[in-house]
């Protein structure tokens, strides 16, 4: 039997331990302090094609997660689980200046040979959006892709964990050494997975190691709409203001992204009304509604804003994560799939070296 734990049970950790608990011979324990995690707190948008970015190994992260979820869909069916919390109701991209959406379109029709998922790209004028869309407005046309969706972190993550069978400890673990060997709170493991985020700088520095992770807090507003929504698809217009609306009236807007805020978990009227203020013109309808909650929540970043995973430098049975930013529901789900692969020895899609742990932790 091969004791494997998972200290955290965000989106990376939840899907590692729903595909190690598919393994025979393999006993997986799952801890989480239940504190600001990202995921629960993400209205996730899953369409990294339009990206800017150059930086390849970070795109081919952010492709091969956006094309492995309908693959985790099919699995967590398979193990007579099956989510609705992923679903492709497709994507409208709004810009200020409109001959911006003509350079969208071109790095999308570049990318898509290698990425079929993104499906139709089209310009759509206002009254296509209305139909899709209804009280959208402050454009003339717009740039849609089919294949973008909607995922919801907290649903998805419920999901996975009852996939697996597995309910978190709630409490706060702390790793101590015995010889060469880290323990979690005295108990030795096989296997240890730390899927932290934020954090990780938090549980490993009293170890010796010193650790490039920094947190951005992140708040989302939800709604709740008279309105048929299921089909409405997301809306990105420039600035950090998204509109990602779900089944049954339910929208959400957001997320900020604040670099100064640490790990304070707060609301924060004023910028919560930023965010308003930056989705009025193109929703004037949002001030008819009052928010029925807000979501806080931290994500980690790197200081090249690049995502690490694999095994300690030094430690080859405790691999981690971490510096998914706000790809995280992009990239978690694939991320926990390879951690899950290579604590039991098998080569997933991605190659390690390409996300240097040794890079951002060191002792």
């Amino acid at each position: 039997m091969t004791r494997v734990a998972i200290i955290g049970a965000g989106i990376v950790g939840a899907t590692a331990a729903f595909y190690l608990s598919q393994e025979e011979g393999v006993e997986v324990t799952v801890y989480d302090y239940g504190v600001g995690q990202a995921s629960k707190a993400a209205a996730g948008i899953i369409s990294p094609w339009f990206s800017r970015r150059r930086n390849k190994a970070w795109y081919r992260l952010a492709r091969l997660g956006a094309d492995f979820y309908p693959r985790l869909m099919e699995d967590l069916a398979q193990a007579h689980r099956p989510s609705q919390a992923y679903e492709q109701t497709g994507v409208l991209v709004l810009k200020k200046k409109e001959e911006y959406l003509d350079e969208v379109m071109e790095r999308a029709l570049a990318k898509k040979p290698d990425s079929p998922l993104m499906g139709e790209l089209e310009f759509w004028t206002q009254e296509q959006v209305q139909q899709r869309f209804p009280g959208l407005t402050g454009f003339d046309r717009a740039f849609w892709a089919s294949g973008g969706a909607r995922v919801d972190g907290g649903v998805l993550v419920e999901d996975l964990l009852q996939a697996a069978g597995l309910e978190p400890i709630r409490k706060e673990v702390k790793l101590s050494w015995s010889q060469d060997q880290i323990l979690i709170d005295g108990q030795l493991y096989d296997k240890i997975l730390l899927t932290t985020g934020a954090w990780l700088g938090q549980i490993l520095e009293p170890l010796g190691y010193q650790i490039d992770v920094r947190p951005q807090k992140g708040q989302i507003l939800d709604y709740q709409l008279e309105l048929e929504t299921d089909d409405y698809p997301v809306v990105m217009p420039e600035g950090e203001a998204d509109l990602i609306p779900f089944k049954n009236g339910k929208l959400s807007l957001g997320a900020s992204h604040e670099n100064d805020k640490g790990f304070d978990l707060k609301e924060e009227p004023q910028i919560l009304q930023e965010l308003v203020e930056q989705m009025r013109p193109y929703y004037p309808a949002i001030d008819r509604y009052q928010a029925t909650g807000v979501r806080v929540g931290i994500r980690a970043y790197t200081s090249d804003y690049s995502p690490f995973f694999g095994p300690l430098p030094d430690q080859a049975h405790v691999w981690t994560v971490s510096g998914l930013g706000s790809t995280g529901l992009t990239i978690g789900p694939l991320l926990g799939r390879e951690l899950a692969l290579g604590i039991l020895g098998k080569t997933g899609d991605l190659d390690p070296a390409d996300y240097p742990v040794s890079q951002y932790v060191t002792r």
